[in-house]
């Protein structure tokens, strides 16, 4: 029989994981300040102000069958500037540019390349990746690095961060991090790049005769690189203006924390710690967030471990006990070696709200703080990471029987008291979730964040959990605005049961439906078809209550996917400028030039740090591509190690 010609097979249909596919998808055109237009009142207290997100954006990304995940790709910012203009009047730009990372500059002058150079999340975390696959992987990463140091390459490979996840401001340098480097310096408003932070200086800034190796993220030594890899979530104390972070290691002591004064246009004494170990935690760790208030620091050791070494224990990279604790170290800012540490029932968090202390009794000067309190997007199982991935999530291992009764998956915004007007005992007094809607990318008004903050903003879907919709790519149609100061008065007047109760148990339809204008839960539902991301808060000058200002966020209507749910041609996203009091109010809809595909974290940036950014010395850029003429023009035996070097790439590529 013969077989079927060649023009009339069916094509393969390869599964487009829904990561890389619709509003998820990347792109690739970058534009400088682009005026917009828009509808609506542009609020006063924008003009001269910014607002960035960051997100992953791979810009390798012909193979839409690979392994992919929410949490990959090459960093790129985009962000609406506020001009303000001669008369007065505000003009709103668009401006998206990618964070010139090692990884991102490596790829594009590399151009055999097929798929990403660093593996993908979804690679390290599926169970079913065998150890032989995982190795290779991680050796072909190794290898284009070592490549990148050789002769012949256009751009050397030293740090692994996609500075991806989040974007901040501190002391005139405006950041965009990862957790698998050193934060990334950027330019406002034109989010240029001018080099990685080490702690003391970025690169691009004018040389000072104070830098010191010793004081710089990681230290001194072989290893230095493996113990610089900072939180994605650095925190910024509005009043005292200190960077808070810790560093993730795969060695003892497993996290190391650091405290970066301000130190620029400022006469405040400094106070500086660098990699200074936290006592406590016995093995690797998978930590994206912390808690930080005026005086203390959280410290998260949650059950999920990341540990290549879990492979030869038949567990994947990323591994969730059940049977494990969920423990809190808790300690003054400045003072690691005094953690105390407290255990709870396992859990995971990725994102805290806010931290705050509970002053002891005015005669106490041992004991100024009685109680450090955390709210924080607590969720039961380790899904997400899975799901993120569009992988099915592993049945849990214990590691022995859990002393916990197991709970339902969900994400909530959760309420924990720790105690520490007792030095002999670590307890905590309080923790339940605040209310059964789905939360997550919290935020709040960062001039009171640290302290005790009534509004909490963040994102939730309208039906179902953050696990499933996760599972389908998430998309968020309801911004939530939670008066936490309210829902833990009620809960500590009636408790719930601990760890597993909750205070207000409505889901987000029944608070739609009741619309209350007192209810401490108030919830903005976008118009079907239409999709936000992670909000921002501005206030409004010279306000009358907290709230009293405007949630930024970016939206994008799905009508403009095909019937394969693919971006037609010519797509835009807009921001979306909404009033935070009433939660009801688009006041401004400012229309981009192109889409904005769903990302992670981002800032607003007042026009005063836009205008009080350290001085640059140089920019990073990209390289030339050597054409074949120029590398006919090179000597014989580099040109015979070009070729090499060539097929090399070809093959691994």
């Amino acid at each position: 029989m013969k077989g079927i010609p060649e023009e009339q097979k069916a094509p393969v249909k390869v599964k487009v994981h829904p990561y890389l596919h619709g509003n998820f998808a990347p792109i690739h055109r970058t534009l400088p300040l682009t005026p917009c237009t828009y509808t609506g009142t542009i609020p006063r207290e924008l003009a001269g102000g910014q607002y960035v997100r960051n997100g992953g954006n791979p810009v390798t990304n012909e193979d839409l069958g690979r392994d992919a995940h929410w949490f990959d790709g090459d960093g790129m910012l985009a962000g609406v500037l506020f001009r303000r203009l001669e008369d007065d009047s505000i003009q709103p730009e668009f401006v998206n540019q990618y964070v010139l990372t090692d990884a991102y500059l490596s790829t594009i002058t590399t151009p055999s390349l097929r798929s990403p150079i660093l593996p993908s999340i979804a690679t390290l975390v599926n169970p079913a990746s065998s150890i032989i696959h995982v190795m290779l992987r991680i050796m072909r990463t190794i290898l284009l690095v070592i490549l990148s140091n050789l002769p012949g390459s256009q751009h050397t490979f030293k740090k692994l961060s996609v500075a991806n996840t989040a974007f901040l401001y501190h002391d005139g340098r405006a950041l965009a991090t990862c957790e698998s480097g050193v934060p990334m310096r950027m330019t406002l408003p034109e989010l240029e790049t001018v080099g990685w932070f080490d702690g003391q200086k970025a690169q691009g800034e004018p040389v000072s005769e104070k830098d010191n190796p010793a004081e710089q993220f990681g230290g001194e030594g072989l290893l230095s690189f493996m113990k610089e890899w900072t939180t994605a979530h650095p925190r910024v104390d509005p009043v005292s203006k200190d960077l808070i972070l810790y560093h993730s290691i795969s060695m003892p002591p497993f996290v190391n924390y650091s405290v970066i004064s301000s130190t620029y246009k400022t006469s405040v004494p400094q106070t500086k710690l660098i990699n200074v170990g936290v006592p406590g935690i016995k093995s690797s760790k998978m930590m994206h967030d912390f808690g930080a208030s005026r005086d203390h620091t959280i410290i998260m050791d949650l059950p999920l471990s990341l540990d290549i070494m879990n492979m030869a224990r038949n567990l994947p990279v990323v591994a969730y006990d059940t049977a494990g604790k969920s423990r809190f170290g808790v300690f003054p800012r400045f003072d690691p070696s005094a953690t105390r540490w407290f255990e709870t029932n396992p859990c995971c968090i990725f994102h805290t709200a806010n931290t705050w202390d509970e002053p002891g009794p005015s005669s106490d000067t041992l004991q100024p703080v009685s109680a450090v309190n955390l709210l924080a997007c607590r969720l039961t199982t380790a899904s997400v990471i899975y799901d993120a991935g569009d992988i099915a999530a592993p049945i849990p291992k214990a590691t022995k029987p859990s002393q916990y009764p197991e709970e339902p998956q969900q994400c909530r915004l959760y309420y924990f008291r720790f105690l520490l007007d007792d030095p002999t005992s670590n307890r905590i007094s309080h923790q339940f979730a605040l209310s059964s809607v789905p939360f997550e990318f919290p935020s709040l008004r960062a001039d009171v964040s640290m302290a005790e903050a009534r509004y909490v903003y963040g994102c939730s879907v309208s039906e179902g959990k953050f696990g499933s919709a996760l599972g389908r790519a998430a998309k968020i149609d309801c911004l939530v605005k939670m008066d936490v100061l309210e829902l833990i008065r009620r809960g500590k007047a009636n408790p719930p049961t601990p760890v597993v109760g909750v205070v207000d148990d409505r889901e987000v339809l029944e608070i739609l439906k009741a619309n209350d204008p007192h209810d401490p839960i108030k919830i903005f539902h976008f118009p079907p078809g239409i999709f936000a991301q992670e909000s921002r808060f501005v206030p409004r000058e010279n306000g009358v209550s907290e709230d009293d200002g405007w949630i930024l966020t970016y939206t994008f209507d799905e009508a403009q996917l095909n019937d394969a749910g693919e971006v037609m041609a010519g797509a835009r996203s807009e921001l979306w400028i909404i009033d935070a009091r009433n939660m009801k109010e688009v006041v401004c809809k400012v229309h981009l030039p192109q889409r904005v595909p769903y990302g992670l974290h981002g800032s607003w940036f007042p026009e005063e740090e836009l205008l009080n950014q350290r001085p640059v010395e140089s920019l990073r850029s990209v390289p030339k591509i050597d054409t074949e003429e120029d590398i006919k023009g090179k000597g014989f035996v580099m040109r015979a190690w070009m070729a090499v070097r060539g097929r090399i790439l070809d093959y691994i590529g």
